[in-house]
Order: C-alpha cells, then structure tokens, then sequence
C-alpha cells in the first residue's frame, strides 16, 4: 500500500486533491475563481461545480482573466484566485503578471498540466511551468505529491499576502490531484508584519530631518498596503514636504491636498530626478528609487543630502543609490512614530519655516489648478466642437457620479485631465496602472466591481490598450456585471508620440518630424460600440461635448454593464 493511500482517518475526510484543494480555499475565504478553463485541470473544473460558494468567473482569455482577478486583488485587499491552463494559458498570462508584480498585487495564479508521470516524455504542451512563472511573480512552484498539495497552497496564499505583497505561481499536475489526499484543510496564517523600528533610530532620523529646507517626499503602494494615507499626509504637514507618488497605483494622499505633487513619471530618470535635485532631505516610503524605463545612472541626490528610507521590504532599502539611513518598518506605524519624533525634534522656527512652506504650495497649487480649470473650461466652450476633449468628458461625468463612486483609470495620456475633474481624495475610490503592461483598465473595472457590486465602478483606457484585454466585456456580460467603461479614442498610440517627442529632444533627432505611421490605429478604426455589442455589452458614441450628459447619464443608468467610446480626434473612417 503506497503512502498516499495507506490512510488511518475515516472514509468521510478522504477526497481527491481536487477537492481538497477548493476545500482550503473555502476556509481561506475565497469566494471568486477567476478563469479560462483547459483540459489538464479536468478534475478541478469539475469538482468546482459541487462548490457553490465558490464562484467561476469566465473569461475568454488569460491576460483579461488576471488583471480581473488584479483589480479584485485591489479593490479587496485579499488575494485573487487564477486558474489557467498548462504552458499556453500562462504564457498569455506572462505580460498581466508582470503588471501584478510591479504594483504588488497580492495574487494566487494556478496551472493544471497533464502530470508528474509525463515529464520524460515531453508529451504535448508540456512545458516547465515554474521556470515560466518565476520571472513574474514572488515565488513559483509545483505540487509533486497529494500529501503536500494544501500545505503549498498555504504556503502561496501565506507568501502572496505578506508585505511586500505580490503574484504566486502553483502549477497543478492532474495525475497528484487525481490522488487521494488526507491532509488537514485550516486557515492560511498570514504573519503580521506591523514592527516599527526602535525608538532610538526614530529619533534621530527625526532629528536628521528636523532642519530642511526644501524637504521631498518620494512615496510609493507601500502607503496604501499598510493603510497610511492619514499618517503620510499629516508627516508632510508638519514637514512642510511635497510629496510625489513612485509607482503608485493607489491613493497616497488626497490629489486635492496642497503638498501633493503627482507622480514622478515612469519612463525618463531625468525627470525623476529632477524632483529630488534641489532637496535637501528626502524621505522614501513604500517605494524604491525610481522606477523608470530609462533610470538616470547617477545618484539623484544632491551632495550632502539626507535621505531616510522607510520600507517593509529590505530589498528596496538603498536599493539603487545610497541613503542616510535606512529603517525596516510598516508604514503607518513608522510614520506615526516619525511625526511625533519630529514635532519634538523642530524648533519653532523650524516650524515656522515648514507651516510657511505650507502656505506657499497652498496659494501656489490654488492658483495652478483654477487656471487649469479655466483652461478646460475654455476648450471646451463650443459644445459642437470637434474634436471631442477628454476634459468635457471628465467635467461631465464628475457632475453625474455618486459621492462612493470607484474610478479605475487606465485613461494614460488623458489622465491628467481626468484627475483635474475626478481628484482621488479617498483610500478604496481610485485605482490605476502604474504601467508597463496596457489592457488593465476594462478588467480592472470589472474585478473592482465583482468586489463591490453595490458602488458605481468606471473604468478608462485608451483604444490601444483596450484591444489587448477586450475580451473582458463578454466576462461581463455573460456575468452581469454592471461595471461601466470609457474608451478615450485618439486613434493610436499617443503616450508612444509623447514619448518619442521626449526622445528627440533629449538627442536632438528632429523633434518635428511625423511619427511613424504605425503609432497611428486608424486604417480602419476600431469601432468600440459593434465591438462591444459584439461581447453582449451595449454602447454608445460620443463626438461633441453636447451629447455627454445624455450619454453619460444612459451609461450610469443602464442595470448592467455599458461602454461608451468617447472620439478624442478624427480618426477618418467613422461608421
């Protein structure tokens, strides 16, 4: 009698891994499987019919099927459950994982493979999953026997939810679930990782920080993972500091506070560091420095800065560039303790100076974001004009949205102008791609509204980054989900313009030349409202600032899901 039958608990707590597998998510609290089903996880799928509580959400392609699960993951704070299928589901699933990993998604991605039995065969679609995974995601394995299937389940679940949090990878051989598995299902225990750092390190870092002059804060996801919007804002305060957003793909401070300085940009080190040169003491928390595609080699601070970096994972400490102290610790907690050793630490006219600095941002953001306004408004005087302004659009639907609304924004060019009308000012209101992968803005929405389908979820993106996860909207019909989405449709790949423009300049390469015509989606057009109709969602087009509030109001109205494909320019061809 082998070790995976020779059993000594009674016949009612044997069962197929397959079922104790749905067993441990159940007590894990797990109530969305989110998937796009194969035939290597044959077992699983239908074990998963005898588990009501447990709800599949269908999609139609793996990309699609994990930003949902991402913008679940967010919205909730708890894992996402993917199921794929063997090497080609999680190899479509590849460009979405390294999303979830940069923004630090908590996430359990699982793949059925056929078996252990087969490796040496290199049967077909056969394919080390793990080495797959692992570039992708925090930690990646493979159950390899029936009596280790929940105790790695655990484990992934353990691994995706601790800080820093982020995707796991557990690939699922059928031959192991097919097996008789006795092992005990209990809850995940997921360590608490709230430490602060000792009183004496707080002091001086206080003590280090108490006399700038021009003091910066580089903050990052690591503010809202630990529920530290209220103790960031308040540091800045009393600091007297500007803070900027690195990575952040969540609400870190009210955008309509004062020292809120937007984010730092991803793609060019010098315009990130550009916000640090002139800063005499620098504070990082939950984040690294800087996260860009073209990172400046050289240390971005200047001589004799102080610079304190504050994380919950070490690994981002003096990550890239050396700093004056470094201090493991849970954001909220730390900066708690950080303010009060600082308003100690400050001398009143180190205070005096901060709260004067205050003033200044105050009277200088007022007057820079009426004039924007009055910009906006200005542009969009002619209510017959064309073409179309992101501004009106996002001017309109800020006066029709409910106070508890959700925004999930992958608007990318036009989010500038988004976030001028709809300011994220509240924790668990706004989400958004902090790049690198397109294709998250229609999923995300409508993970963010399976996570709370009583509150209005709006999600944007761009029609370039929509062709690469379309195929959500038939997850949300087949589904009923009724979250709502606006297509920005500029006829191509604007932040590509923008950045080559950048490019130029920085090498002096004709910065008036044309684009490349493939930067351009036009011949033909993509037409959003069939292609929407097509996936079960209705949908409606706006061309003149005119037609919004109808449009928007039938959108916000309609019981269900609904898209509207807002024309930004000309494309040529319209329908």
């Amino acid at each position: 009698m082998t070790a995976t039958t020779d059993r000594t608990q009674a016949p009612e707590l044997l069962a197929t891994g397959h079922r104790r597998l749905l067993e441990q998510l159940r007590a894990d609290g797990v109530r969305f499987l989110f998937g796009n089903p194969g035939s290597s996880e044959e077992g699983l799928l239908d074990e998963i019919a005898r588990f009501p509580d447990i709800d599949y959400v269908l999609g139609l392609q793996e990309a699609a099927v994990v930003c949902t699960a991402d913008g679940y993951a967010q919205a909730t704070g708890r894992p996402g459950v993917v199921l794929l299928h063997s090497g080609v589901g999680l190899g479509n699933a590849v460009g979405s994982l390294y999303h979830a990993l940069h923004r630090q998604t908590p996430m359990l991605v699982m793949a059925g493979e056929a078996g252990v039995a087969y490796d040496a065969l290199e049967a077909h679609m056969s394919v080390n999953l793990v080495d797959i995974a692992e570039p992708v995601t925090k930690y990646a394995t493979r159950v390899t026997h029936p009596d280790s299937l929940l105790r790695l389940v655990r484990r992934c679940l353990k691994v995706a939810a601790t800080p820093p949090r982020g995707p796991v990878f557990l690939a699922l051989p059928q031959d192991v679930l097919d097996q008789i598995s006795g092992e005990p299902v209990v809850p995940t225990t997921v360590p608490d990782t709230r430490v602060v750092p000792e009183p004496g390190a707080i002091q001086a870092a206080a003590r280090l920080l108490a006399g700038a002059h021009n003091p910066v804060i580089i903050a990052g996801d690591g503010i809202a993972a630990s529920g530290a919007v209220a103790e960031l804002t308040r540091f800045a305060e009393i600091w007297g500091a500007v803070v900027h957003g690195a990575m952040a793909s969540e609400l870190l401070m009210p955008w309509t506070h004062p020292l809120w300085g937007g984010l730092t940009g991803h793609m060019f080190g010098d315009s990130s560091a550009s916000l640090v040169a002139q800063a005499d003491a620098v504070l990082i928390c939950g984040t690294y420095v800087f996260p860009d595609v073209f990172p400046d080699l050289e240390n971005p601070f200047r001589p004799g800065a102080t610079v304190v970096h504050v994380d919950l994972d070490p690994y981002a400490i003096a990550k890239n560039h050396p700093v004056t102290t470094g201090m493991l610790g849970d954001p909220r907690l730390t900066l708690h303790a950080l303010t009060s050793a600082l308003e100690e630490a400050m001398t009143d006219p180190q205070r005096h100076a901060a709260a004067e600095r205050v003033h200044r941002r105050t009277v200088q953001r007022t007057t820079e974001l009426d004039r924007a306004l009055a910009d906006d408004l200005g542009a969009g005087r002619n209510p017959d004009s064309a073409p179309l302004r992101m501004t009106a659009v996002a001017a309109a639907l800020a006066a029709l949205l409910p106070d508890d609304a959700i925004v999930f924004d992958e608007a990318l060019t036009n989010s500038p102008a988004l976030t001028r009308w709809l300011p994220p000012t509240r924790p668990g209101h706004f989400f958004q791609t902090p790049g690198g992968t397109l294709g998250v803005g229609i999923p995300g929405a409508i993970g963010a509204k399976i996570a709370h389908p009583e509150r209005t979820v709006v999600g944007f993106t761009g029609d370039g980054g929509g062709m690469y996860t379309c195929q959500a909207l038939w997850t949300a019909a087949h589904h009923r989900i009724g979250a709502k989405f606006v297509v920005c449709h500029n006829g191509g790949y604007q932040l590509l313009k923008d950045n080559l423009e950048q490019y130029r300049q920085d090498h002096d390469d004709d910065p008036g030349a044309a684009f490349p015509p493939f930067f351009d989606v036009r011949e033909p057009r993509v037409d959003y409202v069939n292609l929407a109709a097509g996936m079960g969602v209705p949908a409606a087009r706006a061309r003149h600032a005119a037609d919004l509030p109808t449009i928007l109001r039938t959108m916000l109205d309609h019981d269900g899901p609904y898209l509207v494909e807002a024309v930004l320019d000309d494309p040529g061809d319209t329908p």
